[in-house]
């Protein structure tokens, strides 16, 4: 359904590209294979190293990602 890439502090990386997915109800898929589809289409250094499926993506009051509170929350579920 949605998707937001943001960097998540990394020991190696400093920084590593992350992709958070809200797939739609009915879609199934697994965080390597969108990876793989991921790195057909770009450069080796924005692929996601990893993948985090979650319900809903964190959204402003005007409706653009909330990047600040992605990163938030990804760093709580570590």
């Amino acid at each position: 359904a949605e998707c937001a890439v943001v960097g998540v502090q990394d020991e190696k990386w400093v920084e590593a590209v992350t992709a958070v997915v809200a797939l739609k109800p009915v879609e199934i898929i697994d965080g390597d294979t969108l990876a793989a589809f991921v790195g057909e289409r770009v450069a080796s250094y924005k692929r996601p190293r990893r993948v985090v499926f979650v319900d809903a993506i964190p959204k402003t009051a005007v409706g653009k990602v909330n990047r600040k509170a992605v990163r938030d929350q990804l760093q709580m579920s570590d």
